[in-house]
């Protein structure tokens, strides 16, 4: 697979584009495997990926229905944060950004990470108050966080309707370090770089029921056929109730809500920040 650098971009832009190897295989499954995922989007392509990785397995599977990146992973708002202030929650999104910061560089493919700040507005005492509690909250855990005043919100960002808003602006909290990612590309990169290390991506390869053995997991039935698996993780978003209940493993303490989103193509950044 062409590795991705300066003289491979510009020697690719002279031959119009002719030499670029394929960035995933195309596999058929095997009959058995140590770990299957099921869901190729962002969640189960990176578990694949930090498995093969970190942990030296690489006898794994990823079992996509339709194809990677094209379920929850293309209907979120892209935004990578670290802004929260909760025990647990803010060590867990501060080592994601921090692994955000590199993932371009560690998957040799360019996610689209772009560090334009989060800022968000408040428009009243009581939210500045929170704000105020959040913000402190995470400086105290050694995260960068700023909280700007009127002036310092209309200096930064002058297009805002300042004079006649229906909920007058009164500030903001920001996060300089925060950003977002186009959201293809890291489940482009992800499988590119999860492939590398062995794992097969399974593409158009649903998931149509659970054999189970002495109380436990054995294998797959799918569109593909049989596979069998010593481990099996579920990274299905919205369809984690439907696959907990093939699998016939009990209650699921969460419940499925179905969320609307209107997605819009990419554009380019309309603010200087």
């Amino acid at each position: 697979m062409t590795r991705f650098n300066a003289w491979n971009v510009f020697k690719n832009g002279l031959i119009g584009q002719t030499d670029w190897d394929r960035q995933w295989r195309d596999p058929e499954p095997k009959k058995e495997y140590d770990v299957i995922i099921i869901g190729g989007g962002l969640h189960g392509l990176a578990t694949a990926y930090y498995l093969a990785n970190n942990h030296n397995i690489h006898n794994i599977a990823v079992v996509e229905k339709g194809w990677i990146g094209g379920g929850n992973a293309g209907r979120n708002t892209t935004i990578i944060r670290s802004n929260y202030m909760m025990p647990g929650n803010h060590q867990f999104y501060e080592h994601s950004l921090k692994l955000w910061e590199n993932l371009s560089h560690e998957l040799n493919y360019n996610v689209m990470f772009s560090q334009r700040s989060h800022i968000s507005l408040f428009h009243s005492p009581a939210a500045r108050d929170a704000a105020a509690r959040r913000y402190n909250i995470m400086s105290l855990n050694g995260t960068e966080a700023e909280l700007w005043n009127l002036d310092q919100l209309k200096k930064n960002i002058p297009h805002l309707n300042y004079e006649d808003a229906r909920f007058p602006i009164m500030g903001a909290a920001v996060q300089r370090r925060a950003g977002n990612a186009r959201h293809d590309s890291v489940a482009w990169g992800y499988a590119r770089a999860a492939d590398q290390l062995g794992v097969d991506i399974l593409q158009n390869c649903e998931v149509t029921g659970v054999k189970r053995n002495k109380g436990r997991i054995e294998s797959l039935q799918t569109s593909q056929g049989e596979i069998k698996a010593k481990k099996i993780g579920f990274a299905v978003a919205g369809n984690t109730s439907r696959l907990w209940e093939m699998a016939e493993l009990g209650n699921l303490p969460i419940e499925t809500h179905k969320l609307q989103a209107f997605v819009t193509e990419s554009i380019k950044p309309l603010l200087d920040q």
